[in-house]
């Protein structure tokens, strides 16, 4: 099945709606716009059910085939959330929200699914249900943990679920996916340093938590050098370290850490959770100081069923005639909290040699519409035939 001439069609009008969503981005839960319009359209197709308000401001669109005797139930996924990102790609469809961009390509994986919809709902070429789940607050907000826990897995009947994303980098239209641990678990952590400020010419007088901290930030770097088997994955970033006061002559009384650590394996997660609390609390008490940790997990790592994958690979060469191993990826997907409800497969869709994702001068490329509409249409087609 190679990229279906409908798609080719249709592909000024999703473009059309792609760069739509592109001027108007809408944060996390915020896509009462984009859900609006997700909405009309499942319902201008014909859909046979679109329901709206599924995790606070998540669409579902259900579209049955021309037999059901199958009772195979599908589930396709798409994100629909920007970025608090200022955009610079000077384009004449640039966001018009002033600090809020789509630099991640939710604005295309949008389009994409409602061009497969529109095709799905004309030609409904397969046994079963597909439900079409347009997701907020892919970014930071656990969107796909609110439509999981409102019941979209039981209150649809979805038996498997697959999503997809864009990915610079990768030839555009081609696609790329692993089995089992792909994207990782992204957990925060706060650390409040306390130590005892006053004059910087008299240190002698105070306990620094500048100090303190310092040896902290340090000290969490052998975490994965000394502390974590070194064949397995690992990510623990500072990303934050912030002081009370601003002044050049004042040691400040307390120092704030932020930051993420990223996981594949729930047992390296474990030991680093232990290791990072052990090391910001003696550390700062060795300095004088007491340090208080406030360690949160976050999005969980995101697991590709065997099956599914081998099915969303087989569906992808036929589109583009080919499909690659994807690499391991320490970035966070939410889609893990739908492929702990239900088995799936998450795979990657080439957007080109672009700026890379969440970053100022990123957009997606509407060339890969075609493919993308493609890949879930076949999906669709292929995992529920009509015999």
């Amino acid at each position: 099945m190679p990229v279906k001439n409908r798609f080719a069609e249709l592909l000024p009008r999703i473009t059309e709606w792609r760069r739509d969503f592109h001027m108007h981005p809408e944060l996390q839960f915020d896509t009462h716009r984009t859900s609006g319009i997700v909405a009309e359209k499942l319902t201008s197709f014909g859909c046979d059910d679109v329901v709206t308000g599924i995790g606070r401001t998540g669409v579902v669109g259900v579209i049955k085939g021309r037999k059901t005797d199958s009772g195979k139930v599908i589930g396709l996924r798409a994100d629909m959330d920007a970025l608090p990102i200022i955009e610079d790609t000077g384009l004449d469809y640039a966001s018009t929200a002033p600090g809020k961009m789509h630099a991640c390509g939710h604005d295309g994986h949008t389009a994409m699914l409602l061009g497969a919809a529109q095709y799905l709902a004309e030609t409904r070429n397969f046994d079963g249900t597909v439900v079409l789940i347009f997701q907020p607050a892919e970014e930071g907000g656990g969107g796909g943990r609110e439509m999981v826990n409102d019941g979209l897995m039981e209150r649809f009947g979805i038996q498997e679920v697959y999503g997809m994303h864009n990915w610079p980098g990768l030839p555009t239209g081609q696609f790329a996916i692993r089995p089992g641990a792909f994207f990782a678990a992204t957990d925060i952590f706060d650390v409040f340093v306390e130590g005892r400020g006053g004059h910087g010419a008299k240190p002698h007088e105070c306990v620094d938590p500048i100090v303190a901290t310092s040896q902290i930030v340090t000290g969490l770097q052998s975490i994965a050098s000394r502390n974590i088997d070194p064949v397995k994955q690992v990510v623990v970033s500072v990303t934050s370290f912030q002081s009370e006061g601003d002044a050049y002559n004042v040691i400040p009384p307390r120092v704030h850490l932020r930051g993420t650590v990223r996981t594949l394996d729930p047992g390296v997660q474990d030991k680093t959770e232990e290791r990072l609390k052990t090391i910001c609390t003696l550390t700062a008490q060795a300095m004088g100081c007491t340090a208080t940790v406030d360690y949160k997990r976050n999005y969980p790592v995101m697991v590709n069923s065997e099956a599914q994958t081998a099915f969303a690979a087989d569906v992808a060469a036929s589109v583009a005639g080919a499909c690659e191993d994807a690499p391991l990826i320490m970035g966070g997907e939410d889609f893990a909290f739908l492929l702990n409800a239900r088995p799936g497969a998450y795979i990657l869709v080439g957007n080109g040699d672009t700026a890379g994702v969440h970053h100022p001068k990123y957009n997606f490329d509407d060339d890969a519409i075609p493919a993308g509409c493609s890949w879930w249409a076949g999906v669709a087609e292929q995992r529920m035939p009509i015999g």
